[in-house]
């Protein structure tokens, strides 16, 4: 079965051609960053605008690099939850307008559940049921999988996201956007230990998250020291800042694991990159006996190859939408 697959949740146009979910035979990505540099963050006007530019072309270079055409598709998948809403509507109305015309079956497809298929396409041999790890600029979850259509949510952050910490507090540090890579980089270079900084924790939930206290005592520490004229050393923030926010995603994932019985664990999303989150993972599953599944560092980030895969899934449970099929902003992935 080949699958178009579409995304435009956020300031990434893409589009893939997959066969069979699993197999992918073009995956093609227009990226705003550079444009968005300068703003320090994603500018959702901006973003939808480049989107409705772009989404043609980046389908037409997919399906050559793919070499089939459009009638050679068999379903369009799309990703129409959660997002920025003006650019979901871009990629939403576009793969109406496809199959429509095709007379061919519309997939919808939720990004959380993309991000997570995303390891199908590495790791053939994974399947559910497992846990999963769920870390990017906008999420941060921690869900069973229970089946490839079926999650239930254990914790997620009950404000920012790892990913926005991230990326805030590089720009407390004076690092361009998008801030995370350069944390990451920094942090290798720096003293973990040379920052206290404190591990929010929300009462009642042990598994949710918060990092907005983490964020709010980097920016101060580096706003207090320069109205002090004193030194942040860079290097030794980075990594402290990495650090805390590995062990914070690390530490709630296997107490879930432990409590819930799961030995295979999954990672999955743009902070699913991460070499300290990456690593502090791969060290806690290997101390506790689990199985560590994680994206290649080409599918951690937002892309159609994804979006295709979990369409194919989804499209095997009977899950596809009509012309009615409208894109929402913010979606539990266990409302689909």
């Amino acid at each position: 079965m080949l699958i178009l697959g579409i995304e435009t949740s956020c300031d990434e146009t893409a589009a893939s051609v997959s066969y069979n979910g699993t197999t992918i035979l073009s995956s093609v990505v227009s990226t705003q960053i550079e444009e968005h540099k300068k703003y320090g963050g994603v500018v959702p006007e901006i973003a939808s605008r480049r989107h409705s530019e772009n989404i043609l072309g980046v389908v037409r270079e997919a399906l050559e690099k793919a070499e089939k055409t459009i009638d050679d598709m068999d379903a369009v998948a799309v990703t129409y939850a959660p997002g920025l809403i003006g650019a979901l509507l871009v990629g939403v109305n576009f793969a109406k307008g496809l199959s429509m015309a095709l007379g061919k079956p519309l997939i919808p497809v939720h990004h959380i559940t993309g991000h997570i298929a995303a390891n199908y396409i590495a790791h053939p041999e994974l399947k559910p049921p497992y846990l999963c790890l769920v870390a990017s600029g906008g999420h941060s979850h921690i869900i069973e999988v229970l089946s490839y259509t079926s999650f239930r949510v254990i914790g997620k952050t009950r404000d920012d996201a790892a990913g926005e910490c991230f990326d805030k507090c590089a720009r407390a540090l004076g690092f361009p956007y998008p801030g995370g890579v350069h944390i990451d980089k920094a942090s290798a270079y720096g003293n973990p230990d040379t920052y206290k900084l404190p591990v929010p924790r929300v009462a009642g939930s042990i598994y949710d998250f918060s990092f907005s206290g983490l964020k709010t005592a980097v920016i101060n520490t580096v706003h207090n020291a320069s109205q002090k004229g004193q030194e942040i050393r860079t290097n030794d923030m980075a990594a402290s800042v990495q650090k805390t926010i590995s062990d914070m995603l690390v530490s709630k994932t296997m107490l879930a694991a432990r409590e819930l019985g799961y030995k295979k664990i999954v990672l999955a999303g743009g902070v699913s990159a991460n070499s300290g989150v990456r690593s502090t993972l791969t060290m806690a599953c290997e101390k506790n006996g689990y199985e560590l599944f994680m994206p290649p560092l080409s599918l951690c980030g937002d892309n159609a190859a994804m979006i295709a895969c979990q369409g194919y899934y989804n499209y095997q449970a009977g899950i596809t939408a009509d012309e009615g099929l409208n894109a929402t902003a913010t979606l539990s992935v266990e409302k689909l």
